[in-house]
């Protein structure tokens, strides 16, 4: 992806290691303290990149000031509103570490546990998640998202304790081939996981947010649920389509066989004419359903083969410095 024109770009000594990406939402307020904060915990080789997610305050004021005195700092701006997924999917695009370590701009993850994350990831980890033991939110959130916390982790079979930290580090290599949409960011760490990555969890500091207002909601856990439905789909079935789609459409021509036969039954042992149950027509629903299903399989099969196959796609991953030749 080629920069947008509303990037500021401030030249670097030299290629940064870490890139913090962070994206705001009319956090006027927290983003001077956020950035001096982020100066003083991380002091190795870094950039900071702010994505101002079409906030209506003056965040990309203050920010553009900020950057005209710090060169780590830059920024992103949109036109409009996309979301959190878009800001931090144009974040990692425009990154350039080696270490991609994205996190929340309103002052409640803490900047000084980022050098705790990279030593994790110089452990050997490619991902490290961060997991707010001591969340400082209202009840009402800690809650949807203790039980999506755990549906996530059983699903997936990737168990972490908090997929809603943003708080997190990843190697560069783990984010390649990853597009992010809805609310999928959160989703990371299994897409890699599933992928051979190395994954581990590491406990953080939350805070309270103090300024500002927060802008999630409980329709979010229902989006988070809905996604993962997807994240699912595509890690089971994302190369062979038929499964899934043929699956139901043999289920359906079973429930067609089923109603044929009591259809039969009622007619000769059970006093009923044929027009006197709805089964007829059940049966005709399911086994039309049935055919559809199959037929939407080999079209879903076709769509895989051609895409897999012009693009020259592969269906597997190779850990960087583990293949000879």
């Amino acid at each position: 992806m080629r920069p947008s024109n509303t990037l500021r770009v401030r030249t670097i000594e030299r290629q940064p290691r870490i890139s913090i990406v962070i994206p705001v939402f009319n956090e006027e307020q927290n983003v001077e303290e956020l950035v001096q904060r982020l100066a003083d915990a991380v002091t190795e080789s870094a950039e900071f990149i702010f994505v101002d997610d079409g906030s209506t305050d003056g965040t990309y004021a203050r920010l553009s000031a900020l950057a005209e005195s710090d060169p780590r700092l830059r920024v992103i701006r949109f036109r409009r509103n996309f979301g959190q997924t878009a800001a931090l999917s144009a974040g990692i695009d425009h990154a350039r570490g080696d270490i991609i370590v994205p996190m929340d701009g309103d002052l409640q993850n803490d900047p000084r546990d980022i050098p705790r994350l990279l030593e994790k990831i110089d452990e050997g980890y490619d991902v490290v998640s961060g997991w707010r033991i001591r969340r400082q939110d209202p009840l009402g959130k800690r809650l949807p998202s203790l039980l999506a916390n755990r549906l996530i982790s059983w699903i997936s079979g990737v168990h972490l304790h908090d997929y809603g930290c943003s708080l997190k580090a990843y190697r560069r290599s783990v984010l390649e081939d990853v597009r992010l949409y809805g609310e999928m960011h959160r989703f990371v760490p299994i897409y890699a996981s599933w992928q051979g990555a190395r994954v581990t969890e590491l406990p953080v500091d939350h805070h309270p947010r103090t300024r500002g207002r927060s802008h999630y909601g409980i329709e979010r856990t229902l989006k988070v649920l809905l996604d993962l439905v997807v994240v699912k789909f595509l890690a089971s079935y994302s190369t062979k389509p038929i499964y899934v789609f043929g699956g139901f459409g043999l289920l359906s021509f079973f429930l067609s066989f089923v109603a044929f036969g009591l259809m039969v039954y009622f007619k000769f042992w059970g006093g009923k004419t044929f027009i006197q149950t709805p089964l007829p027509l059940v049966v005709t629903m399911f086994f039309l359903v049935g055919c559809l299903s199959v037929l939407l399989g080999l079209v879903a099969e076709l769509g895989v083969r051609t895409y897999y196959e012009s693009q020259g796609k592969r269906i597997y991953a190779i850990r960087n410095g583990e293949a000879d030749g």
